[in-house]
């Protein structure tokens, strides 16, 4: 598999223009400011002379502004400068962090969880957060009558809490505002991440005044009560955000404008960031490392290891509801030569569906080996010696789990000619991709997943357990088994038994093939050396109000 020549080719280009705007030692922080020539202007805070503003640079746009209705890392980058979840996480880990509650406290039975909510909090139209309003939410979210429910439903709420009110399966039985400072959760059986799930960003809190009066404007204009208010949307173009003078942690946030900006291409971005057009950007092309740590006006970044990039099989559809036939595609992916050529350096081949890095992965699986002779004798005893053909649903934009969807594709559809299955590479507008494949039309497809919360039972139920079709499960697996030990993992207050269960989790699909987990990447940012406190977060995406500039 050759390197990807025509990249490379744009990519030496900008370095080489970088290099001449000059060089310093390698850094992965911001670096001390350079001596300068002129005369230094006066030491004075940005903002006093004009306002700070921080230009980010991403690769699409986001699909919609309320945050429960969506399960797009784009979406979360912006709302979680917006709105505020009850749980927070610590700056770059997965720890547990107060936000709007400021203590909980949980009974012996892992039945009943008590917040203690921040007083006197303000959402952005002027109206109060309290106890009432963190019902009102949850009532939206978890009750299909209610006024200002989605008719397309809440995919996270029902990966995350078992369904909806009057499910069997739905995990919580009330929520009560006890006074307005203090809320009550009670559950239909105990649920061992339920803070962790609380503290995800599809479930922050919006204004429940401004969804009453017009939910649908919410999703385009969201009101929360996060460090920063939502001012303008230019579909394709910029999301702007201003400063939340009345914000509730004291001194925060640091800047004064916030914009998310679309630049599709990762090498164009990077021009971005090179010329001044922008201020930090994702999505960097590993191969473009070299180049930023060299320029003294930037700075690379590196975000924790926590997703999972994989080739899924709707085990609906024929002949991909044949265990063998799945089982051959796995020997015929030549998983570390693709690691090698498109992830340069910064990822690893992946054997289950959760990063090597979070707790309850199971180190005792060992990985089928690229062997195509082994593919062609499970394809012959599936009964297609000659194999068949099918299409392969490729990712039309660079994501920090699958850097170059289509060319990765084009890779694998190379590989699979040798064994006779012909693939048919087809690909779409990114928000058509995901709703098209949370239907079930696609059949060989390509997706992945950053972790939420630390917890395996965000990789493992969210992605492959029955009661996620129709969310995030978007193989349609359905194993009884499988279900069964997650629903009782999830149910286990005991790390240690967890542990056991999800590993007993991980046979079950590394022997039913509903996925073929590809790589676990590092994602590599990249910003202007004068950035400060900026952290980038496990899950993906993170809230700027503590980033300045030096």
């Amino acid at each position: 598999m050759k390197k990807r020549v025509l990249s490379a080719t744009m990519t030496s280009l900008v370095a080489l223009a970088m290099l001449i705007a000059g060089c310093s030692s390698t850094t992965t922080q911001a670096p001390a400011e350079q001596p300068k020539t002129e005369t230094p202007a006066p030491a004075t805070e940005p903002a006093k002379t004009g306002p700070k503003q921080l230009i980010v640079g991403r690769g699409a746009d986001t699909k919609g502004l309320d945050p429960i209705t969506q399960t797009d890392g784009e979406t979360f980058k912006v709302t979680e400068n917006i709105m505020d979840t009850l749980i927070g996480f610590a700056d770059g880990s997965t720890e547990l962090a107060p936000s709007l509650a400021e203590k909980w406290e949980v009974t012996p039975d892992g039945l009943v969880y008590t917040l203690k909510l921040r007083s006197g909090v303000k959402f952005h139209d002027g109206t109060d957060f309290n106890a009432e309003a963190v019902k009102y939410n949850f009532e939206r979210w978890s009750d299909k009558s209610h006024p200002q429910h989605s008719p397309e439903g809440f995919e996270y709420y029902v990966s995350q809490f078992g369904g909806y009110k009057g499910d069997a399966t739905h995990i919580i039985k009330s929520v009560e505002a006890v006074d307005p400072t203090t809320v009550k959760f009670t559950l239909n059986r105990p649920l061992a991440p339920f803070l962790a799930n609380l503290a995800m960003s599809p479930f922050a809190i919006g204004s429940p005044e401004a969804l009453k009066k017009d939910v649908k404007k919410f999703n385009e204009h969201p009101i929360g009560t996060g460090p920063f208010k939502f001012v303008e949307w230019k579909r394709n173009d910029t999301i702007t955000l201003e400063k939340n003078p009345d914000y509730w942690n004291p001194g925060y946030p640091k800047l004064d404008k916030l914009v998310f900006k679309v630049i599709p291409e990762n090498t164009a971005r990077l021009t971005a960031l090179a010329s001044g057009e922008i201020d930090l950007m994702d999505g960097l092309n590993t191969d473009d490392i070299p180049a930023v740590k060299e320029n003294k006006d930037l700075q690379l970044f590196l975000r924790p290891t926590n997703n999972i990039g994989y080739i899924g099989f709707n085990v609906e559809k024929k002949p991909l509801d044949n265990p063998k036939v799945r089982e051959a595609i796995a020997y015929a992916i030549n998983k570390p030569e693709i690691v090698t050529a498109f992830f340069d350096g910064v990822g690893e081949p992946a054997v289950n569906p959760m990063p090597k890095t979070m707790w309850g992965h199971n180190n005792d699986i060992k990985d089928r080996e690229f062997n195509l002779d082994k593919a062609k004798q499970l394809l012959a005893e599936a009964g297609h010696p000659n194999g068949f053909k099918i299409k392969f649903w490729a990712m039309p934009v660079p994501r920090p789990y699958m850097p170059e969807g289509v060319k990765i594709a084009e890779a694998i559809q190379q590989d699979l000619k040798k064994i006779g299955i012909d693939a048919e590479i087809v690909t779409m507008e990114w928000a058509t991709y995901l709703e098209k494949t949370r239907l079930g039309e696609q059949e060989m497809f390509m997706l992945g997943w950053t972790g939420d919360n630390g917890d395996p039972d965000n990789f493992l139920a969210v992605l492959l357990d029955k009661n996620s079709i129709g969310s995030n499960n978007y193989t349609r697996w359905a194993n009884e088994e499988a279900s069964q030990l997650m629903m009782k993992a999830q149910s286990n207050p005991d790390q240690a038994e967890r542990e056991k269960l999800y590993k007993q989790v991980q046979e079950i699909i590394f022997k039913d093939v509903p996925m073929v987990p590809l790589a676990h990447s590092t994602p590599a940012l990249a910003g202007k050396a004068n950035i400060i406190d900026y952290n980038p977060h496990p899950k993906g995406s993170e809230s700027l109000e503590k980033v300045d500039f030096k």
